[in-house]
């Protein structure tokens, strides 16, 4: 008996989700209701007991929501998944719904600041403690699972500096002392890296960034095994970050073309990535794909793409830092980040309303940090900017 060849992930962005499909329209009409019918009272009783039933009440689960699950999950390599509406509320929805009072967390001293926020502010107030360890340092992540841990937190590459951790390492010492392990892989989707075939237990993404690639809604993602998506389940209903049926349909469009994005944004930031270390005005270029990365090695063993973003170190202050990105006409002033546009902030500016000095200090974010997510525009477009912008000067700061 003949089997099937696996499919390439391009054609699994179209097809994993066909098992669902309804109807004969090929795109996938929005169920615009918050609750459904059912037929008689047996059914209704069985709807109600199902976890995720996707017609029972959208709260719970819609049919737009098992799509998108199906297909982030299999990316992933993962039996199932979990949408919310945002990547803090998958981020939220995983924390709240694994940990307890008296547990304790190790995360990294680099994360997204919302789960910084979450990780070293929110999680404090319902007696969870965590210990944030250098994420580069394998030894930092032994020594803090000596102590009793329920979750270890991961983020790689990070926010906003693309600094890397070693997940298969991580994600061993941290099974070894009996703990769980989360991964955000926003920045480097499942395209480009599976945490769970390197270790981690489950899986989140802001799917707002490039899953969604269109800079047109806000979503998240969390994929796992069945027992660990279903029992995050149970505390997202109650906390309410309910993915919206729009948005839904939304992020299913966008994640049909991820792929030829992803292809071309991978190619892009490499080119855009290697033009500008070599300009006298900029300090450093934090991107994995750069072989002068210092993890450039790990990148290429746990990473088959390097995606879209970048931290550039200018020779500059707060200031000339803030003059150049002001000068820059092609590449959009705006947070996010993984969307057709390239955007550009300044990082120090940015985290100034979210980190205290001191948490800002440790996660590297310097006053003359800018991050760069490479969007769709051609290559040389991008680097015509930047350079016009650079060579302009930025002021008397600028160091030459």
């Amino acid at each position: 008996m003949n089997s099937k060849p696996p499919l390439h992930s391009d054609s699994r962005l179209l097809h994993a989700d066909d098992a669902l499909h309804e109807g004969s329209s090929l795109t996938p009409p929005i169920p615009w209701s918050a609750t459904f019918l059912a037929d008689d009272a047996s059914t209704f009783a069985q709807m109600a007991s199902t976890p995720m039933h996707p017609r029972y009440y959208t709260r719970y689960g819609n049919p737009l929501h098992q799509r998108v699950a199906r297909i982030v999950a299999d990316l992933e390599g993962a039996a199932t998944g979990l949408v919310t509406a945002s990547g803090m509320g998958a981020i939220s929805t995983t924390l709240f719904g694994l940990l307890r009072a008296g547990d304790h967390v190790v995360a990294q001293r680099n994360h997204y600041m919302g789960t910084t926020r979450l990780l070293s502010d929110l999680l404090e107030r319902f007696s969870v403690s965590c210990e944030l360890v250098d994420q580069t340092d394998n030894q930092a992540f032994a020594r803090a699972l000596e102590r009793p841990t329920a979750v270890v937190m991961l983020e790689s590459p990070t926010n906003p500096d693309c600094s890397l951790t070693d997940v298969r390492t991580a994600a061993r010492l941290a099974h070894c002392a009996g703990a769980l392990v989360v991964v955000d892989n926003t920045f480097a989707t499942p395209l480009n890296q599976q945490p769970i075939s390197l270790g981690a237990d489950l899986v989140v993404h802001s799917a707002t960034k490039y899953l969604g690639g269109h800079h047109d809604l806000t979503a998240g993602v969390v994929v796992g095994s069945e027992a660990l998506i279903e029992r995050l389940w149970s505390t997202q209903i109650v906390m309410g970050a309910t993915l919206s049926p729009m948005d839904a349909w939304l992020l299913l469009r966008g994640l049909r073309t991820l792929s030829v994005r992803m292809e071309r944004i991978n190619a892009s930031a490499l080119t855009v990535a290697s033009a500008l270390a070599v300009h006298p005005a900029i300090e450093s270029v934090s991107y994995p794909g750069l072989p002068g990365h210092p993890q450039h090695s790990l990148a290429r063993e746990q990473m088959s793409g390097f995606g879209g973003v970048m931290g550039l170190r200018l020779r500059s202050d707060y200031a000339g830092t803030a003059a150049f990105v002001s000068k820059l006409t092609l590449a959009q002033h705006a947070v996010s980040l993984g969307g057709v546009d390239t955007l550009v902030v300044h990082a120090a500016a940015m985290w100034a309303g979210s980190l205290d000095d001191e948490q800002m200090r440790q996660t590297g974010i310097e006053p003359n940090l800018v991050r760069l997510s490479i969007g769709l525009e051609h290559p040389d477009d991008l680097i015509a900017d930047l350079l016009n912008a650079l060579d302009a000067g930025f002021g008397s700061s600028h160091s030459g």
